[in-house]
């Protein structure tokens, strides 16, 4: 392959450089699934769950029911805008304060 100045690039420059772009085209578009991502939204998914019970058990009306639903809302944006280790870290802080909840 013929570059700028003349100079020839062997095959595997121009391999490996369109896998970095493809990388970093995917990375860019939100595409990449990471450890990270899968974990958000798994403790996402299980912590909205533990949430909908404690509110059916009628525990809704406590403050620290209201303080998981506002971290799970916060941690739903993270997760929106690829922050996975905020999203996991208020995911956790939210499942505590629903234990709390029930616990009176």
């Amino acid at each position: 392959m013929m570059g700028k100045l003349g100079r020839v690039f062997p095959p595997s420059a121009a391999i490996l450089g369109g896998a970095l772009a493809a990388l970093l085209t995917a990375a860019c578009t939100g595409k990449l699934d990471t450890a990270a991502a899968r974990q958000c939204s798994n403790d996402l998914a299980v912590a909205y769950k533990e949430l909908d019970i404690a509110e059916a058990e009628g525990f809704s009306g406590t403050v620290d029911w209201a303080k998981a639903a506002s971290l799970l809302a916060a941690a739903r944006v993270q997760h929106e805008f690829e922050h996975y280790p905020n999203c996991i870290e208020k995911v956790q802080r939210a499942r505590v304060y629903i234990k709390r909840s029930k616990s009176g």
